[in-house]
């Protein structure tokens, strides 16, 4: 006879800690391998290291026991491997350029990942029901606006690289465009699924496609502005492309019509040609994109380029290369540095961990019962993979260069601390998605959006 609990769906959290352990071990062994390479010996204090890497992920995982039992047991263990091998990389660049772990970004990276997973605790500590996030939808959009604007107020906004994207507090720098992708994310997912019934509706037949009525443009058009005001006055090029990209996926993904893909695609082919033909920076992006190779220009992508194809198939072995040569090799370059020394197959397996990552998540925004969560589910893992098809196009030709960072690996605080927070929100996503419907809180889900239970009558 089959009992009610034998149906009961498991939480997985032994298989989370099994895949987090060897995350881990393999962290470790590449920072040992690292330390051979370059040294011929064993880092001081690997102990402390591995113990505290351990209390680290070991507190997370057993917050996630306590707090979201069921939440996805592989998003923990994938985000903490791709963390852990980003640090490794930025501690061998250190070695490199003649640092100490003292004296090297690898320090302040890894005080960065220790904040950043105490925020994303506190995250899930706090959020209990991911649906309470939609009644702050216009809230997050004026937090997300006064964030993007911050670095062009005078006094706290700093250039870096012809960049006006950071604000500095003393000797601490910050990038809020990372926080407001979030805020936008939640803005955009609150606010489709209120008015996707409206945006579904059918206008024109064109060239076979139901092109949505003119009064319906208006949010495609304000995200437009939006992402043109960003390349504009801050002359980012990757945050732009990263909001409009967004809130086009969402909006597909809310009234499932091409349509919008192509008034999208449309609007951001304008926009770039435009944006061509004002700004220098964007002219010289293209022509390094176009020709990386041509003399009177910077070489970073040709070096990259000829990095990635010394490592081979096979690599040159970690510490063994000369990724050091490449500017900002520890941030917008890094993917090349792993390339030069991890191989093709390597870069390919560690590519593989951001598609894993993503098709978590977008399998999170399937399972989740709700409308709000599914869009805000399937935004956060689409600006993942968004970013990451930037980021990598970007090193390889495939696109000109962004200036966005590869998330997790690359070296920055600011992108950490927003990245580990959307891993809590997709951690605290899933736990509502794969929990049974019996243990689901009842939280402020509309009325238009209340499930439909099926009642047997013995």
């Amino acid at each position: 006879m089959t009992t009610v609990s034998s149906l009961a769906p498991r939480t997985r959290r032994n298989v989370e800690l099994v895949l987090l352990l060897l995350a881990v071990a393999i962290v470790v062994l590449a920072y040992v391998n690292v330390s051979l390479a370059v040294s011929g010996s064993f880092p001081p204090g690997l102990t402390t290291q591995v113990a505290g890497l351990l209390v680290l992920a070991g507190g997370f995982h057993l917050l996630l026991r306590w707090k979201a039992s069921y939440a996805d047991p592989l998003l923990l263990p994938i985000v903490t491997l791709l963390n852990g091998l980003g640090l490794v990389m930025i501690h061998r660049l250190d070695l490199a350029h003649g640092h100490t772990l003292s004296e090297g970004l690898a320090l302040k990276q890894l005080t960065w990942s220790a904040l950043s997973v105490a925020i994303a605790g506190g995250v899930l500590w706090v959020l209990r029901d991911h649906r309470v996030l939609r009644r702050y939808t216009f809230t997050a959009a004026v937090a997300a606006f006064v964030l993007l604007i911050l670095p062009l107020v005078p006094g706290i906004g700093r250039s870096v690289y012809g960049s006006r994207i950071w604000i500095g507090l003393g000797p601490f720098t910050f990038q809020p465009g990372e926080v407001a992708k979030i805020l936008l994310a939640v803005f955009f997912a609150g606010y489709l699924v209120q008015t996707r019934d409206a945006l579904s509706l059918a206008g024109r037949k064109v060239l076979g496609l139901n092109l949505p009525r003119g009064r319906d443009l208006g949010p495609i058009l304000l995200a437009w502005v939006l992402s043109l005001g960003v390349l504009v006055f801050e002359t980012d090029l990757g945050s732009s492309l990263l909001l409009f990209g967004l809130f086009v996926a969402m909006l597909y993904v809310a009234t499932e019509r091409i349509s919008w893909i192509a008034i999208g695609m449309t609007l951001f082919c304008a926009g770039a040609y435009v944006a061509y033909l004002i700004f220098g920076h964007v002219q010289e992006r293209v022509h390094l994109w176009l020709d990386p190779f041509a003399p009177g220009q910077s070489d970073q992508v040709a070096k990259g380029l000829m990095g990635m194809a010394s490592g081979g198939l096979l690599g040159t072995g970690l510490g063994r290369g000369r990724p050091d040569l490449t500017y900002f090799a520890e941030s917008d370059f890094i993917v090349p540095s792993f390339g030069e020394e991890i191989g093709l197959i390597g870069l390919f397996a560690l590519l593989m961990l951001y598609v894993l990552l993503v098709e978590r998540g977008l399998r999170t925004a399937l399972g989740v019962r709700d409308g709000f969560g599914k869009l805000l589910a399937g935004g956060l893992a689409f600006s993942v993979a968004l970013q990451c098809f930037v980021v990598v196009g970007g090193v390889t030709r495939v696109i000109p260069l962004t200036g966005l960072t590869m998330p997790f690996l690359s070296y920055g605080g600011s992108s950490l601390l927003a990245n580990w927070t959307l891993v809590a929100l997709l951690l605290r996503i899933s736990d509502q998605a794969r929990r049974p419907l019996a243990e689901v809180p009842l939280g402020p889900t509309p009325a238009g959006e209340a499930r439909t239970e099926v009642v047997a009558v013995r």
